[in-house]
């Protein structure tokens, strides 16, 4: 979230604007249906990981898939692209989604309105998840994305993480109010400290922190993300300046980044490897860092990267890699209109303002 924007919409809202305030009603009423959500938990899955403690975090990878030309169909086969469903049984990821959609939205109610009933319910949800001793989640990712029949847990599991960076926003956002103490606020910042020293430390850290594509990017992004949050600026910097050689890597001259357009879903991979970028340049610009305005030695960067995907994701020109998989133009929207005022461009503008937009309506408060 953008503290500066915020604050403008903060004072839309007090000033009566009449746009702002139909964005908040709805918020309101997004806000006052998570008060009912019942507090989520790594605890609610009905597996175990292989460590015998329901409090680590685990998931299962989505393109493996039960191979029925072996015994007990194990080990699983890979089929890139192609989600397996029995992946839904475990409910970890789902549920760290549904306590970032909740946090987000709840914290920017009270943000916004001073009703101290949202804060109150975000509080008793980040307990939940993070501090209560029955219920919180191990710092670690040691089980994400296990593949039966070959490992317990890889590294590319990180990348389901990402929703951490939108609740560490929320955190943000509560300080001051009054269920959300300053004991939560510390606790939760310790939290984070820990998981960030086991993504930069752990086998499973390292492999994704040395990942060529879109997990190497989402690793930076995530780092950087929560060395900002724990107050280790030093640290951001650090990594900020080395996610360069990834860039320097990652896009061509003419801005394809090849290890997405050689997935199944090249198009949608491509955009997300993009949107990880448009993260990772948002975070690293508090660390001093102007990873926009980057070039690598072959003359391109982020605005080279989207320069190069809009004619095909806004369907102007034929995408002549794979997409086996339905591509969803308007998830350029948030990305065009931060590109608007990043670059002062006012094309970007326009085009954002023939998509949809984002359905959240938080997203449509901050990009709006």
């Amino acid at each position: 979230m953008d503290a500066t924007k915020l604050v403008t919409i903060k004072k839309k809202t007090e000033q009566k604007d009449a746009p702002t305030l139909q964005l908040v009603t709805a918020l309101r009423k997004q806000a006052d249906e998570l008060l009912k959500m019942k507090p989520v938990s790594v605890m609610d899955k009905a597996f175990t990981p292989t460590s015998g403690d329901k409090h680590d975090y685990m998931s299962q990878a989505p393109y493996f898939w039960y191979d029925s030309t072996k015994p007990n169909g194990q080990p699983y086969m890979r089929r890139d692209g192609v989600r397996n469903p029995e992946i839904n049984k475990i409910t970890d990821h789902r549920k760290l989604g549904e306590l970032d959609n909740a946090c987000r939205t709840l914290s920017l109610a009270w943000y916004l309105t001073g009703d101290e009933k949202y804060a109150a319910k975000a509080s008793a949800l980040l307990q939940h998840w993070f501090l209560n001793e029955a219920t919180k989640m191990n710092p670690n990712l040691n089980f994400a994305q296990a593949i039966p029949g070959i490992t317990n847990g890889r590294g590319i599991g990180i990348i389901e993480t990402i929703s951490l960076t939108g609740i560490a926003d929320a955190v943000n956002l509560l300080k001051g109010s009054k269920s959300f103490t300053d004991k939560d606020n510390q606790s939760i910042h310790e939290w984070y400290t820990q998981y960030l020293n086991w993504m930069l430390t752990s086998k499973n850290g390292n492999e994704e922190h040395a990942a060529k594509n879109n997990h190497g990017t989402w690793f930076y992004a995530q780092a950087i993300d929560f060395a900002l949050f724990t107050g280790n600026t030093a640290k951001a910097k650090e990594l900020a300046e080395e996610c360069k050689k990834r860039m320097d890597s990652q896009i061509d001259a003419a801005g394809k980044m090849q290890l997405e357009l050689d997935r199944t879903n090249g198009l949608g991979y491509s955009t997300f490897n993009l949107t990880a970028w448009f993260r990772a340049a948002t975070v690293a610009q508090h660390a001093g860092v102007n990873l926009w305005q980057y070039k690598n030695p072959q003359g391109a960067g982020i605005r080279t990267a989207l320069d190069w995907l809009l004619p095909y994701a806004l369907g102007q020109k034929t995408w002549t890699y794979q997409q086996i998989g339905e591509y969803n133009k308007d998830n350029l929207y948030p990305l065009l209109s931060q590109a608007a005022g990043v670059y002062k461009d006012a094309n970007y503008a326009t085009l954002a303002g023939q998509l949809q937009g984002d359905k959240d309506v938080v997203g449509e408060l901050m990009w709006r």
